[in-house]
């Protein structure tokens, strides 16, 4: 069985001491994603490209020079392209693509010697919280197989917590990396929308889509964000900001901080009743460590839920559009003609969760409907981003649960889509503000299951979030 690390540093540090090599490190990760089939995470392993790279690696250590990320073994998220490797969003329609380049990220995670072990499971086309509706079937949560590894990014999730691999790149668009980072026990950063490429990403709602991590440690996290970060000619929508160097002056923040947090979570009968006591915990934590912790009103915390459905699924509309069955992917072979073929490719190819997006997307964008739904959602946006703005600008940190509560069992929130929707209630706001937000582990409840914590910050502001974070965990 594989040894769990918690970090790079103490990989590499075993490699130095000539107590691994990548090779056997990669040899025991391959075994345990043998022995863990059942937990359907992976869609596919590059298990002969993992071993050839993993002696390549071995040999830079040799010669003194290795890359930043050398000795990391990374799972990436089905809707991240590879060239030469086959991506499907998890969805039928996409069924056999083999991608014909590498998305930004890919590239440079490998031009610093990380090895991607393979493509993980996912929600169709990122579209979930629970890691249910993958044309692949559900990813089951390692600590309790009867319950769903959160969604999207659950394959990557479940991939790190069972130790098939040392860390994962998925996308957050409305918490698909946090989410399931909180119902996995582990740590999910979604940056600052524009902080990572989006080049090779396959979209789901352009203007939310982020790329984010999932680590054991805070390390892990600054130094994948500081790898992945930057400027790309590919991603019109990046920020030219310079790069921080997030790892080397990562630092346990202990200086007095003003955090805030919504007092609706701790009286909110749709929070988990032990998540309260989770968040409760935290804030005496904080305050006896002298941080001022106070309560906020947040007066459009019942429309982030309703706007950022409504944005999303007019997005993926648009997105998915491109999915016809002509070019690429999956089609229909009972299809006598050219309109039947997009039509019955499409009510194939997509799921049924895909489907009711895209239905909605379309609605809302459509005539005489686009300024009751759309138009409007647009400006709740705007208003959600200049209030948590100004609650940034007076407190360093918005303090959050992840989620209501642990991970739900296999098949509950099947039956009403609104209250699967309404799971995000926490995450979206850093999404549709474009802010950085982390999860961070809360413990367990009474049944062992993982709890977590969010922390948000301002824009940009991922130096001082890790910062704090890593403090935060200490407490």
């Amino acid at each position: 069985m594989a040894k769990c690390y918690a970090s790079l540093g103490e990989i590499r540090s075993e490699i130095k001491n000539g107590k691994i090599t990548v090779a056997s490190l990669v040899s025991d990760y391959l075994q345990q994603i043998n022995a863990n089939k059942q937990l359907n995470a992976f869609v596919e392993v590059f298990e002969d490209e993992a071993i050839v790279r993993s002696k390549e690696i071995d040999q830079k250590f040799e010669q003194g020079t290795p890359g930043k990320l050398a000795g990391m073994v990374l799972a990436i998220k089905d809707n991240i392209c590879y060239r030469g490797h086959q991506v499907s969003a998890a969805s039928r329609i996409l069924e056999n693509f083999t991608s014909i380049y590498s998305s930004t990220v890919v590239e440079r995670l490998l031009a610093e010697d990380a090895i991607i072990i393979g493509r993980c499971n996912c929600d169709e086309f990122a579209m979930g919280a629970t890691n249910e509706t993958s044309f692949y079937g559900p990813v089951k949560n390692f600590a309790d197989e009867t319950r769903v590894s959160g969604g999207s990014s659950g394959g990557t999730a479940v991939a790190v917590q069972a130790n098939l691999c040392h860390a994962a790149i998925g996308t957050d668009t409305g918490g698909s990396v946090r989410q399931p980072a909180a119902y996995c026990g582990l740590i999910g950063l979604k940056p600052t929308y524009g902080r990572i490429s989006r080049y090779g990403i396959i979209a789901y709602a352009s203007s939310f889509d982020q790329v984010g991590t999932i680590t054991r440690s805070v390390e892990d996290a600054a130094l994948l964000l500081e790898v992945m970060a930057g400027a790309d000619k590919y991603d019109s929508t990046l920020a030219q900001k310079a790069v921080p160097a997030y790892a080397k002056d990562l630092k346990s923040d202990s200086g007095k901080k003003k955090i805030a947090y919504f007092g609706d979570a701790l009286t909110s009968p749709g929070v988990d009743a032990e998540m309260k006591t989770a968040l409760q915990t935290a804030i005496n934590r904080l305050k006896a460590g002298g941080h001022t912790v106070e309560p906020v009103k947040f007066e459009y915390l019942d429309y982030l839920v309703p706007s950022y459905y409504v944005l999303v699924t007019a997005e993926a509309s648009s997105n998915l559009a491109r999915y016809d069955g002509v070019y690429y992917g999956y089609r229909s072979t009972e299809a006598p003609n050219l309109l039947s073929t997009y039509k019955r490719s499409r009510s194939e190819g997509f799921g049924k969760e895909a489907k009711r997006r895209i239905m909605l997307g379309t609605f809302v964008l459509s005539a005489g409907y686009y300024d009751a739904y759309y138009a409007k959602a647009q400006k709740i946006r705007r208003l959600i981003k200049e209030k948590t703005g100004q609650l940034l600008n007076e407190y360093d940190f918005i303090l959050v649960p992840s989620a209501p509560g642990v991970a739900p069992l296999i098949g509950e929130t099947d039956k009403d889509p609104v209250a699967n929707y309404m799971a995000d209630i926490f995450t979206v706001q850093a999404s549709l503000a474009g802010i950085p937000a982390i999860s961070l582990p809360a413990g367990n409840n009474s049944h062992g299951m993982p709890l977590g914590l969010q922390l948000l910050a301002k824009s940009f502001a991922e130096q001082e979030l890790l910062n704090f974070s890593q403090y935060f965990l200490q407490l």
